[in-house]
């Protein structure tokens, strides 16, 4: 009966054996399948992970790139906008001149039409010019009788 009992422990235990063997191996082949799918997992990780810097490194070359033509552009504007700024300067400074002289010039012909004597001896001389009242010596007198200032706009004094 020992050996029986001995035999029948013996051979449950041999199969019991083999199948933590196989059990082990099954494990085993397991693990190793994991560990092969988690360094497939992380390669392509990252591979994602480079191809996104170098998206992004792009994108910061674009950006670059359109940002300093946008600097460009900016800095021609500016240069322009100073340039149009000097010009109006100079046609605003040009305009006052040209004003004076017109209002000194309509000064003038208002006293010689015989607008009055301003103590600088312009009457002697207008009735010394007055020699015929046909208007040839004195074609100033052609205008209006009265002394009405001659207008002038900003627009008349564009230069091309």
């Amino acid at each position: 009966m020992a050996s029986s009992s001995g035999t029948s422990s013996g051979s449950s235990q041999l199969p019991n054996s083999g199948s933590e063997e196989d059990l082990q191996a099954l494990m085993h082949q397991r693990k190793q399948k994991r560990m092969l799918s988690n360094r497939e997992s992380a390669r392509r990780s990252r591979m994602r992970k480079q191809k996104h810097l170098d998206d992004l490194m792009a994108q910061v070359g674009h950006l670059r790139k359109e940002n300093s033509q946008i600097l460009t552009a900016l800095n021609i504007t500016t240069q322009n906008y100073l340039d149009v700024e000097a010009q109006n300067s100079v046609l605003r400074t040009q305009m006052m001149e040209l004003n004076a002289r017109l209002q000194s010039l309509d000064e003038i012909l208002c006293y010689m039409n015989g607008g009055g004597n301003d103590g600088f001896g312009f009457g002697l001389l207008s009735n010394v010019l007055d020699v015929t009242d046909d208007g040839f010596m004195r074609p100033w007198s052609l205008m209006a009788g009265s002394c009405q200032p001659i207008m002038a706009s900003a627009d008349m004094f564009q230069y091309r």
